[in-house]
Protein backbone atom coordinates (compact mmCIF):
# COMPACT_ATOMS: atom_id res chain seq x y z
CA UNK A 1 0.00 0.00 0.00
CA UNK A 2 0.97 3.33 -0.75
CA UNK A 3 -0.41 5.32 2.09
CA UNK A 4 -0.85 3.82 5.83
CA UNK A 5 -3.36 4.80 8.21
CA UNK A 6 -3.05 6.66 10.56
CA UNK A 7 -4.85 8.81 13.43
CA UNK A 8 -7.06 11.91 11.76
CA UNK A 9 -6.11 15.32 14.06
CA UNK A 10 -8.36 17.42 15.58
CA UNK A 11 -8.90 19.79 12.61
CA UNK A 12 -9.32 16.90 10.22
CA UNK A 13 -12.27 15.29 12.18
CA UNK A 14 -14.20 18.89 13.16
CA UNK A 15 -14.14 19.51 9.20
CA UNK A 16 -15.16 16.06 8.62
CA UNK A 17 -17.95 16.29 10.97
CA UNK A 18 -19.00 19.58 9.77
CA UNK A 19 -19.31 17.82 5.83
CA UNK A 20 -21.11 15.12 7.14
CA UNK A 21 -23.74 17.62 9.26
CA UNK A 22 -23.77 19.61 5.79
CA UNK A 23 -24.66 16.36 3.35
CA UNK A 24 -26.99 15.35 6.08
CA UNK A 25 -29.05 18.53 5.52
CA UNK A 26 -28.91 18.50 1.90
CA UNK A 27 -30.07 14.85 1.59
CA UNK A 28 -33.10 16.25 3.93
CA UNK A 29 -33.72 19.00 1.63
CA UNK A 30 -33.68 16.95 -1.14
CA UNK A 31 -36.01 14.14 0.28
CA UNK A 32 -38.25 16.92 1.31
CA UNK A 33 -38.65 18.58 -2.21
CA UNK A 34 -39.25 14.87 -3.78
CA UNK A 35 -41.81 14.19 -1.40
CA UNK A 36 -43.36 17.26 -1.50
CA UNK A 37 -43.30 17.18 -5.52
CA UNK A 38 -44.86 13.74 -5.09
CA UNK A 39 -47.87 14.98 -3.41
CA UNK A 40 -48.40 17.93 -5.60
CA UNK A 41 -48.66 15.72 -8.81
CA UNK A 42 -50.77 12.89 -6.26
CA UNK A 43 -53.18 15.61 -5.38
CA UNK A 44 -53.61 16.90 -9.06
CA UNK A 45 -53.36 13.43 -10.55
CA UNK A 46 -55.96 12.56 -8.12
CA UNK A 47 -57.96 14.91 -8.94
CA UNK A 48 -58.25 14.27 -12.71
CA UNK A 49 -58.24 10.40 -12.73
CA UNK A 50 -60.90 10.08 -9.69
CA UNK A 51 -63.19 13.12 -9.93
CA UNK A 52 -65.00 14.41 -12.46
CA UNK A 53 -63.29 17.48 -13.76
CA UNK A 54 -65.37 20.82 -14.37
CA UNK A 55 -62.88 23.74 -13.88
CA UNK A 56 -62.30 25.39 -16.92
CA UNK A 57 -59.63 26.94 -18.66
CA UNK A 58 -59.27 28.51 -22.43
CA UNK A 59 -56.36 27.62 -24.84
CA UNK A 60 -54.60 29.62 -27.22
CA UNK A 61 -57.61 30.22 -29.33
CA UNK A 62 -59.34 31.45 -26.70
CA UNK A 63 -61.93 28.10 -26.34
CA UNK A 64 -62.87 27.03 -23.09
CA UNK A 65 -61.39 23.20 -22.37
CA UNK A 66 -61.11 21.37 -18.90
CA UNK A 67 -58.19 20.95 -16.73
CA UNK A 68 -58.28 17.23 -18.17
CA UNK A 69 -57.98 18.13 -21.81
CA UNK A 70 -55.36 21.00 -21.41
CA UNK A 71 -53.25 18.27 -19.44
CA UNK A 72 -52.94 15.97 -22.05
CA UNK A 73 -53.28 18.24 -24.87
CA UNK A 74 -49.83 20.22 -23.47
CA UNK A 75 -48.04 16.83 -23.63
CA UNK A 76 -48.73 15.71 -27.19
CA UNK A 77 -46.35 17.14 -30.00
CA UNK A 78 -49.31 18.69 -32.35
CA UNK A 79 -51.49 20.13 -29.76
CA UNK A 80 -53.79 22.22 -32.04
CA UNK A 81 -54.71 18.66 -33.24
CA UNK A 82 -55.33 17.39 -30.04
CA UNK A 83 -57.50 20.12 -28.94
CA UNK A 84 -59.33 19.88 -32.12
CA UNK A 85 -60.18 16.12 -31.79
CA UNK A 86 -60.08 15.09 -28.10
CA UNK A 87 -61.04 18.50 -27.01
CA UNK A 88 -64.57 17.66 -28.57
CA UNK A 89 -65.48 14.78 -27.13
CA UNK A 90 -68.68 13.78 -26.12
CA UNK A 91 -68.69 15.23 -22.62
CA UNK A 92 -65.12 16.14 -22.74
CA UNK A 93 -65.30 18.40 -19.42
CA UNK A 94 -66.22 15.20 -17.36
CA UNK A 95 -63.76 12.87 -18.82
CA UNK A 96 -60.44 12.14 -16.84
CA UNK A 97 -57.29 11.69 -18.74
CA UNK A 98 -57.44 8.16 -18.94
CA UNK A 99 -61.09 8.24 -20.60
CA UNK A 100 -59.37 10.79 -22.86
CA UNK A 101 -56.71 8.32 -23.63
CA UNK A 102 -59.33 6.13 -24.47
CA UNK A 103 -61.29 8.50 -26.52
CA UNK A 104 -58.02 9.81 -28.29
CA UNK A 105 -56.99 6.11 -29.51
CA UNK A 106 -60.66 6.02 -30.99
CA UNK A 107 -60.64 8.44 -33.17
CA UNK A 108 -57.15 7.31 -34.56
CA UNK A 109 -58.69 4.58 -35.61
CA UNK A 110 -61.36 6.12 -37.46
CA UNK A 111 -59.02 8.37 -38.76
CA UNK A 112 -56.38 5.46 -39.87
CA UNK A 113 -59.21 3.94 -41.36
CA UNK A 114 -60.34 6.47 -43.79
CA UNK A 115 -56.29 6.28 -45.10
CA UNK A 116 -57.07 2.43 -45.36
CA UNK A 117 -60.29 3.17 -48.04
CA UNK A 118 -58.29 5.50 -50.06
CA UNK A 119 -54.86 3.91 -50.34
CA UNK A 120 -57.29 0.44 -51.24
CA UNK A 121 -58.94 2.41 -54.13
CA UNK A 122 -56.16 4.30 -54.96
CA UNK A 123 -54.60 1.96 -57.57
CA UNK A 124 -53.49 -1.86 -58.30
CA UNK A 125 -49.40 -1.07 -57.79
CA UNK A 126 -46.79 -2.98 -55.44
CA UNK A 127 -46.41 0.21 -52.94
CA UNK A 128 -50.29 0.90 -53.01
CA UNK A 129 -50.41 -2.93 -51.96
CA UNK A 130 -47.36 -2.47 -49.35
CA UNK A 131 -49.44 0.39 -47.82
CA UNK A 132 -52.22 -1.18 -47.16
CA UNK A 133 -50.68 -3.98 -45.98
CA UNK A 134 -49.35 -1.22 -43.26
CA UNK A 135 -52.27 0.52 -42.94
CA UNK A 136 -53.94 -2.68 -41.97
CA UNK A 137 -51.68 -3.38 -39.01
CA UNK A 138 -51.48 0.01 -38.46
CA UNK A 139 -55.16 -0.82 -37.24
CA UNK A 140 -54.76 -3.48 -35.94
CA UNK A 141 -51.94 -2.26 -33.23
CA UNK A 142 -54.29 0.66 -32.43
CA UNK A 143 -57.63 -2.47 -31.73
CA UNK A 144 -54.55 -4.01 -29.72
CA UNK A 145 -54.38 -0.83 -27.63
CA UNK A 146 -58.21 0.27 -27.27
CA UNK A 147 -58.77 -3.35 -26.28
CA UNK A 148 -56.53 -3.67 -23.74
CA UNK A 149 -56.99 -0.74 -22.37
CA UNK A 150 -60.93 -1.11 -21.55
CA UNK A 151 -60.17 -4.42 -19.50
CA UNK A 152 -61.53 -3.49 -16.37
CA UNK A 153 -59.60 -6.72 -15.18
CA UNK A 154 -56.45 -4.36 -15.48
CA UNK A 155 -55.06 -0.57 -14.55
CA UNK A 156 -53.82 1.26 -17.17
CA UNK A 157 -50.77 2.00 -15.36
CA UNK A 158 -50.15 -1.90 -15.59
CA UNK A 159 -50.40 -1.70 -19.25
CA UNK A 160 -48.24 1.23 -20.23
CA UNK A 161 -45.44 -0.81 -21.53
CA UNK A 162 -47.37 -2.52 -24.10
CA UNK A 163 -49.75 0.06 -25.40
CA UNK A 164 -46.54 2.27 -25.69
CA UNK A 165 -45.22 -0.52 -27.83
CA UNK A 166 -48.41 -0.83 -29.99
CA UNK A 167 -48.72 3.14 -31.03
CA UNK A 168 -45.04 3.43 -31.31
CA UNK A 169 -45.11 0.48 -34.28
CA UNK A 170 -48.45 1.88 -35.94
CA UNK A 171 -46.80 5.39 -36.06
CA UNK A 172 -43.96 2.70 -37.71
CA UNK A 173 -45.98 1.34 -40.10
CA UNK A 174 -47.66 4.66 -41.10
CA UNK A 175 -43.75 5.86 -41.44
CA UNK A 176 -42.88 3.01 -43.93
CA UNK A 177 -45.82 3.27 -45.72
CA UNK A 178 -44.82 6.94 -46.84
CA UNK A 179 -40.96 5.35 -46.95
CA UNK A 180 -42.08 3.05 -49.45
CA UNK A 181 -43.80 5.55 -51.72
CA UNK A 182 -40.83 7.45 -51.52
CA UNK A 183 -38.83 4.59 -53.08
CA UNK A 184 -41.39 4.25 -56.22
CA UNK A 185 -39.75 7.66 -57.68
CA UNK A 186 -43.62 8.57 -58.09
CA UNK A 187 -43.89 12.18 -56.46
CA UNK A 188 -47.15 12.17 -56.68
CA UNK A 189 -47.51 9.08 -54.90
CA UNK A 190 -45.95 10.07 -51.58
CA UNK A 191 -47.51 13.53 -51.57
CA UNK A 192 -50.41 11.35 -52.09
CA UNK A 193 -49.78 9.33 -49.20
CA UNK A 194 -48.56 12.04 -47.13
CA UNK A 195 -51.81 14.11 -47.73
CA UNK A 196 -53.93 10.76 -46.38
CA UNK A 197 -51.50 9.87 -43.87
CA UNK A 198 -51.49 13.56 -42.18
CA UNK A 199 -53.99 13.17 -39.77
CA UNK A 200 -53.86 9.68 -38.60
CA UNK A 201 -49.97 9.99 -38.03
CA UNK A 202 -51.11 13.11 -36.09
CA UNK A 203 -53.28 11.25 -33.77
CA UNK A 204 -51.54 8.05 -33.12
CA UNK A 205 -48.46 10.12 -32.17
CA UNK A 206 -50.50 12.50 -29.67
CA UNK A 207 -52.50 9.34 -28.08
CA UNK A 208 -48.58 7.76 -27.82
CA UNK A 209 -47.67 11.22 -26.42
CA UNK A 210 -50.48 10.64 -23.87
CA UNK A 211 -49.72 7.55 -22.85
CA UNK A 212 -46.45 7.74 -22.31
CA UNK A 213 -47.28 10.62 -19.40
CA UNK A 214 -49.71 8.78 -17.97
CA UNK A 215 -46.89 6.36 -17.34
CA UNK A 216 -44.27 9.07 -16.00
CA UNK A 217 -47.14 9.75 -13.80
CA UNK A 218 -48.17 6.19 -12.39
CA UNK A 219 -44.22 5.11 -12.20
CA UNK A 220 -43.88 8.37 -9.72
CA UNK A 221 -46.51 6.19 -7.82
CA UNK A 222 -44.50 2.83 -8.10
CA UNK A 223 -47.60 1.48 -9.81
CA UNK A 224 -45.43 -0.38 -12.34
CA UNK A 225 -46.61 -3.32 -13.65
CA UNK A 226 -46.89 -5.83 -11.44
CA UNK A 227 -45.65 -8.44 -14.52
CA UNK A 228 -42.94 -7.00 -14.96
CA UNK A 229 -41.62 -6.46 -11.14
CA UNK A 230 -42.26 -9.87 -10.76
CA UNK A 231 -39.35 -12.05 -9.77
CA UNK A 232 -38.80 -14.37 -12.86
CA UNK A 233 -35.94 -17.28 -11.84
CA UNK A 234 -34.18 -18.64 -15.03
CA UNK A 235 -32.16 -21.30 -15.07
CA UNK A 236 -29.40 -21.12 -17.98
CA UNK A 237 -28.27 -24.71 -17.38
CA UNK A 238 -32.06 -25.90 -17.85
CA UNK A 239 -33.05 -23.57 -20.75
CA UNK A 240 -30.02 -25.13 -22.56
CA UNK A 241 -30.75 -28.86 -21.61
CA UNK A 242 -34.40 -27.89 -23.30
CA UNK A 243 -33.19 -26.46 -26.39
CA UNK A 244 -30.98 -29.33 -27.62
CA UNK A 245 -31.87 -29.46 -31.22
CA UNK A 246 -33.27 -32.61 -30.95
CA UNK A 247 -35.80 -31.73 -28.68
CA UNK A 248 -37.93 -29.72 -30.69
CA UNK A 249 -37.06 -31.81 -33.54
CA UNK A 250 -38.52 -34.67 -32.04
CA UNK A 251 -41.91 -33.29 -30.54
CA UNK A 252 -42.20 -31.04 -34.23
CA UNK A 253 -46.07 -30.35 -35.88
CA UNK A 254 -44.17 -30.12 -38.95
CA UNK A 255 -41.46 -31.52 -41.40
CA UNK A 256 -40.06 -29.51 -44.01
CA UNK A 257 -37.02 -31.02 -46.32
CA UNK A 258 -36.09 -30.81 -49.17
CA UNK A 259 -35.47 -34.33 -50.11
CA UNK A 260 -39.50 -35.23 -49.62
CA UNK A 261 -38.46 -36.81 -46.12
CA UNK A 262 -40.83 -34.61 -44.44
CA UNK A 263 -44.60 -33.18 -44.89
CA UNK A 264 -43.95 -30.62 -47.13
CA UNK A 265 -41.08 -29.49 -49.51
CA UNK A 266 -41.42 -25.66 -48.41
CA UNK A 267 -41.72 -23.49 -45.10
CA UNK A 268 -44.54 -21.42 -46.89
CA UNK A 269 -46.90 -24.45 -47.58
CA UNK A 270 -45.78 -25.77 -43.78
CA UNK A 271 -47.13 -22.30 -42.82
CA UNK A 272 -50.70 -23.10 -44.20
CA UNK A 273 -51.36 -25.62 -41.74
CA UNK A 274 -50.84 -23.01 -38.48
CA UNK A 275 -54.18 -22.62 -36.76
CA UNK A 276 -55.28 -19.26 -36.75
CA UNK A 277 -53.80 -16.82 -33.25
CA UNK A 278 -53.56 -19.68 -31.92
CA UNK A 279 -52.12 -19.77 -27.54
CA UNK A 280 -50.26 -22.97 -28.46
CA UNK A 281 -47.03 -23.53 -30.38
CA UNK A 282 -46.54 -24.62 -33.41
CA UNK A 283 -42.80 -26.53 -34.32
CA UNK A 284 -42.14 -26.50 -37.82
CA UNK A 285 -38.72 -28.26 -38.30
CA UNK A 286 -37.00 -27.74 -41.38
CA UNK A 287 -34.33 -30.04 -42.36
CA UNK A 288 -31.09 -29.08 -43.75
CA UNK A 289 -30.92 -27.97 -47.14
CA UNK A 290 -31.08 -24.71 -49.18
CA UNK A 291 -34.61 -23.25 -49.61
CA UNK A 292 -35.19 -21.14 -52.46
CA UNK A 293 -38.34 -19.01 -51.72
CA UNK A 294 -39.80 -15.52 -49.71
CA UNK A 295 -41.05 -16.61 -46.82
CA UNK A 296 -44.04 -14.83 -44.86
CA UNK A 297 -44.99 -15.30 -41.15
CA UNK A 298 -48.48 -14.04 -41.36
CA UNK A 299 -49.39 -12.05 -38.41
CA UNK A 300 -52.38 -14.58 -37.79
CA UNK A 301 -50.21 -16.93 -37.72
CA UNK A 302 -48.67 -16.65 -33.62
CA UNK A 303 -46.37 -18.58 -31.49
CA UNK A 304 -44.64 -20.22 -34.85
CA UNK A 305 -41.23 -22.16 -33.86
CA UNK A 306 -39.10 -22.78 -36.81
CA UNK A 307 -36.18 -25.06 -36.47
CA UNK A 308 -33.16 -26.10 -38.04
CA UNK A 309 -30.15 -28.18 -38.37
CA UNK A 310 -27.88 -24.86 -37.74
CA UNK A 311 -27.60 -21.33 -39.32
CA UNK A 312 -25.61 -22.61 -42.51
CA UNK A 313 -27.37 -26.01 -43.09
CA UNK A 314 -30.78 -24.80 -43.06
CA UNK A 315 -31.08 -22.02 -45.28
CA UNK A 316 -34.12 -20.22 -46.73
CA UNK A 317 -32.77 -17.85 -49.64
CA UNK A 318 -34.18 -15.22 -51.81
CA UNK A 319 -32.82 -12.41 -53.80
CA UNK A 320 -35.55 -9.44 -54.46
CA UNK A 321 -34.37 -6.17 -53.91
CA UNK A 322 -35.35 -2.41 -54.33
CA UNK A 323 -33.33 -1.72 -57.82
CA UNK A 324 -35.21 -4.58 -59.50
CA UNK A 325 -38.59 -2.79 -58.25
CA UNK A 326 -39.28 -4.33 -55.22
CA UNK A 327 -39.73 -2.02 -52.41
CA UNK A 328 -37.34 -2.35 -49.40
CA UNK A 329 -40.58 -3.61 -46.84
CA UNK A 330 -41.41 -6.52 -49.37
CA UNK A 331 -37.78 -7.27 -49.94
CA UNK A 332 -37.21 -9.73 -47.39
CA UNK A 333 -36.34 -13.40 -47.71
CA UNK A 334 -38.11 -13.98 -44.95
CA UNK A 335 -40.24 -11.94 -43.06
CA UNK A 336 -42.59 -12.20 -39.58
CA UNK A 337 -45.51 -10.80 -38.68
CA UNK A 338 -47.21 -13.41 -36.58
CA UNK A 339 -46.61 -12.43 -32.77
CA UNK A 340 -44.75 -15.01 -30.21
CA UNK A 341 -42.47 -15.76 -32.99
CA UNK A 342 -38.98 -18.25 -32.14
CA UNK A 343 -36.42 -19.54 -34.82
CA UNK A 344 -33.55 -21.48 -34.07
CA UNK A 345 -30.53 -22.89 -36.08
CA UNK A 346 -31.89 -21.07 -39.03
CA UNK A 347 -29.96 -19.26 -41.86
CA UNK A 348 -31.70 -16.81 -44.08
CA UNK A 349 -29.71 -15.40 -46.91
CA UNK A 350 -30.67 -12.13 -49.36
CA UNK A 351 -28.55 -13.10 -52.66
CA UNK A 352 -28.97 -10.30 -54.48
CA UNK A 353 -25.57 -8.98 -54.12
CA UNK A 354 -24.50 -5.45 -53.33
CA UNK A 355 -25.11 -3.49 -56.68
CA UNK A 356 -28.60 -4.25 -56.07
CA UNK A 357 -28.66 -2.13 -52.63
CA UNK A 358 -31.56 -2.59 -50.43
CA UNK A 359 -32.15 -6.70 -50.13
CA UNK A 360 -33.56 -7.38 -47.36
CA UNK A 361 -32.54 -11.10 -45.37
CA UNK A 362 -34.60 -11.18 -42.71
CA UNK A 363 -37.71 -8.36 -41.63
CA UNK A 364 -39.37 -9.20 -38.03
CA UNK A 365 -42.01 -7.06 -37.33
CA UNK A 366 -43.75 -9.32 -34.85
CA UNK A 367 -44.01 -8.47 -31.19
CA UNK A 368 -42.63 -11.16 -28.40
CA UNK A 369 -39.90 -12.44 -30.96
CA UNK A 370 -36.79 -14.64 -30.01
CA UNK A 371 -33.73 -15.78 -32.58
CA UNK A 372 -31.40 -18.17 -31.18
CA UNK A 373 -28.15 -19.28 -33.09
CA UNK A 374 -29.24 -17.87 -36.54
CA UNK A 375 -27.67 -16.31 -39.47
CA UNK A 376 -28.71 -13.39 -41.06
CA UNK A 377 -26.63 -12.50 -44.22
CA UNK A 378 -26.92 -10.01 -47.20
CA UNK A 379 -25.67 -6.44 -48.02
CA UNK A 380 -27.10 -3.93 -47.66
CA UNK A 381 -30.19 -3.52 -45.41
CA UNK A 382 -29.57 -7.40 -44.03
CA UNK A 383 -31.82 -7.54 -40.67
CA UNK A 384 -35.07 -5.21 -40.81
CA UNK A 385 -35.91 -4.90 -37.04
CA UNK A 386 -39.11 -2.86 -38.40
CA UNK A 387 -41.42 -2.86 -35.10
CA UNK A 388 -42.24 -4.14 -31.67
CA UNK A 389 -40.23 -6.22 -29.30
CA UNK A 390 -37.69 -8.37 -30.39
CA UNK A 391 -34.82 -10.44 -28.97
CA UNK A 392 -31.85 -11.91 -30.59
CA UNK A 393 -28.89 -14.18 -28.95
CA UNK A 394 -25.62 -15.49 -30.67
CA UNK A 395 -26.81 -15.08 -33.93
CA UNK A 396 -24.69 -13.73 -36.86
CA UNK A 397 -25.55 -10.69 -38.85
CA UNK A 398 -23.10 -9.97 -41.76
CA UNK A 399 -24.05 -6.99 -44.08
CA UNK A 400 -22.56 -3.92 -45.40
CA UNK A 401 -25.00 -0.69 -45.54
CA UNK A 402 -27.25 -0.22 -42.36
CA UNK A 403 -27.31 -3.99 -42.26
CA UNK A 404 -29.27 -3.96 -38.48
CA UNK A 405 -31.74 -1.07 -39.17
CA UNK A 406 -35.49 -0.31 -38.35
CA UNK A 407 -37.50 1.20 -35.38
CA UNK A 408 -38.41 -2.28 -33.03
CA UNK A 409 -37.50 -2.15 -29.64
CA UNK A 410 -34.70 -4.54 -30.16
CA UNK A 411 -31.68 -6.25 -28.05
CA UNK A 412 -28.91 -8.46 -29.30
CA UNK A 413 -27.17 -10.39 -27.01
CA UNK A 414 -23.75 -12.41 -27.65
CA UNK A 415 -24.29 -11.90 -31.23
CA UNK A 416 -21.37 -11.86 -34.06
CA UNK A 417 -21.57 -8.43 -36.51
CA UNK A 418 -19.92 -9.09 -38.96
CA UNK A 419 -19.38 -5.92 -41.42
CA UNK A 420 -17.82 -7.44 -45.02
CA UNK A 421 -16.77 -5.78 -48.44
CA UNK A 422 -19.07 -3.23 -49.52
CA UNK A 423 -19.25 -1.94 -53.64
CA UNK A 424 -16.25 0.36 -54.30
CA UNK A 425 -16.29 3.78 -52.64
CA UNK A 426 -18.94 2.65 -50.33
CA UNK A 427 -18.56 2.61 -46.71
CA UNK A 428 -20.31 0.12 -44.33
CA UNK A 429 -22.37 1.41 -41.36
CA UNK A 430 -23.65 -1.42 -38.81
CA UNK A 431 -27.10 0.30 -37.52
CA UNK A 432 -29.18 2.38 -38.94
CA UNK A 433 -31.94 2.66 -36.60
CA UNK A 434 -35.06 4.59 -37.40
CA UNK A 435 -36.67 6.22 -33.97
CA UNK A 436 -38.86 9.59 -35.61
CA UNK A 437 -40.98 10.57 -32.38
CA UNK A 438 -39.35 11.03 -28.91
CA UNK A 439 -42.41 9.43 -27.11
CA UNK A 440 -42.05 5.81 -28.93
CA UNK A 441 -39.95 3.14 -26.69
CA UNK A 442 -37.71 1.99 -29.39
CA UNK A 443 -34.06 1.20 -30.13
CA UNK A 444 -30.89 -1.15 -31.09
CA UNK A 445 -29.58 -2.28 -28.30
CA UNK A 446 -26.47 -4.31 -28.79
CA UNK A 447 -25.14 -5.78 -25.64
CA UNK A 448 -22.00 -8.17 -25.11
CA UNK A 449 -21.78 -8.62 -29.10
CA UNK A 450 -18.42 -9.64 -30.86
CA UNK A 451 -17.90 -6.72 -34.37
CA UNK A 452 -15.11 -8.10 -36.41
CA UNK A 453 -14.85 -7.81 -40.34
CA UNK A 454 -15.70 -10.71 -42.40
CA UNK A 455 -12.77 -11.13 -44.68
CA UNK A 456 -10.43 -8.57 -45.80
CA UNK A 457 -11.60 -5.00 -45.41
CA UNK A 458 -8.68 -2.72 -45.71
CA UNK A 459 -9.25 0.80 -47.31
CA UNK A 460 -13.09 0.13 -46.07
CA UNK A 461 -13.97 2.73 -43.57
CA UNK A 462 -16.63 0.94 -41.23
CA UNK A 463 -18.81 3.00 -38.75
CA UNK A 464 -20.90 2.06 -35.55
CA UNK A 465 -23.46 3.63 -37.20
CA UNK A 466 -25.65 6.71 -38.67
CA UNK A 467 -29.06 8.21 -37.92
CA UNK A 468 -31.76 7.67 -40.09
CA UNK A 469 -34.04 9.50 -38.26
CA UNK A 470 -34.24 13.09 -35.86
CA UNK A 471 -34.81 10.60 -32.62
CA UNK A 472 -32.16 7.20 -33.50
CA UNK A 473 -31.52 5.34 -30.64
CA UNK A 474 -28.32 2.88 -30.74
CA UNK A 475 -26.24 1.74 -27.64
CA UNK A 476 -23.51 -0.62 -28.29
CA UNK A 477 -22.12 -2.18 -24.38
CA UNK A 478 -20.16 -4.39 -22.74
CA UNK A 479 -18.89 -5.92 -26.48
CA UNK A 480 -15.93 -6.19 -28.74
CA UNK A 481 -15.27 -3.68 -30.96
CA UNK A 482 -12.36 -4.95 -33.44
CA UNK A 483 -9.78 -2.66 -34.49
CA UNK A 484 -11.29 -1.69 -37.95
CA UNK A 485 -13.97 0.69 -36.54
CA UNK A 486 -13.38 4.18 -37.45
CA UNK A 487 -11.84 6.15 -34.57
CA UNK A 488 -15.08 8.50 -35.03
CA UNK A 489 -16.97 5.95 -34.56
CA UNK A 490 -20.23 7.17 -36.17
CA UNK A 491 -21.04 8.65 -39.66
CA UNK A 492 -23.75 11.59 -40.01
CA UNK A 493 -27.04 11.01 -42.32
CA UNK A 494 -26.31 13.81 -44.13
CA UNK A 495 -24.01 16.90 -43.88
CA UNK A 496 -20.79 16.66 -41.40
CA UNK A 497 -23.09 16.40 -38.24
CA UNK A 498 -26.27 14.40 -36.43
CA UNK A 499 -29.13 15.91 -34.73
CA UNK A 500 -29.16 16.67 -30.99
CA UNK A 501 -31.66 14.81 -30.39
CA UNK A 502 -30.56 11.17 -31.26
CA UNK A 503 -29.16 9.28 -28.66
CA UNK A 504 -26.42 7.21 -29.44
CA UNK A 505 -24.42 5.17 -26.41
CA UNK A 506 -21.54 3.28 -25.83
CA UNK A 507 -20.78 1.60 -22.24
CA UNK A 508 -17.37 -0.46 -21.36
CA UNK A 509 -16.74 -1.87 -24.76
CA UNK A 510 -13.27 -3.48 -25.18
CA UNK A 511 -10.91 -4.04 -28.04
CA UNK A 512 -9.13 -1.69 -30.02
CA UNK A 513 -12.09 -0.09 -31.73
CA UNK A 514 -13.57 0.97 -28.45
CA UNK A 515 -11.53 4.00 -27.58
CA UNK A 516 -13.65 6.97 -27.20
CA UNK A 517 -11.17 9.61 -27.69
CA UNK A 518 -11.54 10.31 -31.27
CA UNK A 519 -15.10 10.15 -31.28
CA UNK A 520 -17.61 12.45 -33.11
CA UNK A 521 -18.28 15.11 -30.92
CA UNK A 522 -22.08 14.97 -31.42
CA UNK A 523 -24.59 15.85 -28.36
CA UNK A 524 -26.27 13.15 -29.14
CA UNK A 525 -23.70 11.08 -28.54
CA UNK A 526 -23.06 9.55 -24.71
CA UNK A 527 -20.51 7.42 -22.92
CA UNK A 528 -23.18 5.91 -20.55
CA UNK A 529 -23.28 5.70 -16.69
CA UNK A 530 -24.19 2.19 -15.64
CA UNK A 531 -27.99 3.84 -14.67
CA UNK A 532 -28.55 4.87 -18.39
CA UNK A 533 -27.18 1.94 -19.42
CA UNK A 534 -29.30 -0.35 -17.61
CA UNK A 535 -32.46 1.37 -19.89
CA UNK A 536 -31.38 -0.81 -22.28
CA UNK A 537 -30.61 -4.23 -20.83
CA UNK A 538 -33.52 -7.27 -21.64
CA UNK A 539 -35.64 -6.73 -18.84
CA UNK A 540 -36.47 -3.29 -19.14
CA UNK A 541 -35.94 -2.53 -22.94
CA UNK A 542 -38.09 -5.61 -24.67
CA UNK A 543 -39.76 -6.51 -20.87
CA UNK A 544 -37.53 -9.50 -21.31
CA UNK A 545 -38.42 -10.82 -18.31
CA UNK A 546 -42.09 -11.72 -18.94
CA UNK A 547 -41.79 -13.39 -21.97
CA UNK A 548 -38.25 -14.55 -22.27
CA UNK A 549 -37.86 -17.73 -20.35
CA UNK A 550 -41.26 -19.38 -21.87
CA UNK A 551 -38.79 -19.54 -25.34
CA UNK A 552 -36.20 -20.83 -23.32
CA UNK A 553 -33.78 -18.89 -25.08
CA UNK A 554 -30.57 -18.16 -22.87
CA UNK A 555 -30.19 -14.57 -21.64
CA UNK A 556 -28.80 -12.18 -19.59
CA UNK A 557 -31.40 -9.68 -17.99
CA UNK A 558 -29.09 -6.89 -17.29
CA UNK A 559 -25.56 -5.64 -17.58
Amino acid sequence: MSSSYGKVDEREHVTLEARRKSRKRITIIVVSLLVLVGIVIGAVFGTMANKKSTTVETNDNGDSISVSVKAVCDVTLHKDKCFETVGSAPNASSLNPEQLFIYAVKITIAEATKALNAFSSSGDNTTMHACVELLDLTIDNLENTLTSSQNGDVTLPELVSDLRTWLSSAETYQDTCIETLAESNHPDSKTFGESQLKNATELTSNALAIITWLGKIADSFKLRRRLLSADVAVNFNVGRRLLQSTDLRRVANIVVAKDGSGKYKTISRALKDVPEKSDKRTVIYVKKGVYFENVKVEKTMWNVVVVGDGGDKSIVSGKLNVIDGTPTFQSATFAVFGKGFMARDMGFINTAGPSKHQAVALMVSADLAAFYRCTMNAYQDTLYVHAQRQFYRECTIIGTVDFIFGNAASVLQNCKILPRRPMKGQQNTITAQGRKDPNQNTGISIHRCNISPLGNLTGVQTFLGRPWKDFSTTVIMESSLNGFIDPKGWLPWVGDSAPDTIFYGEYKNTGAGASTKNRVKWKGLRFLSTKEANRFTVKPFIDGERWLPTTKVPFRSGL
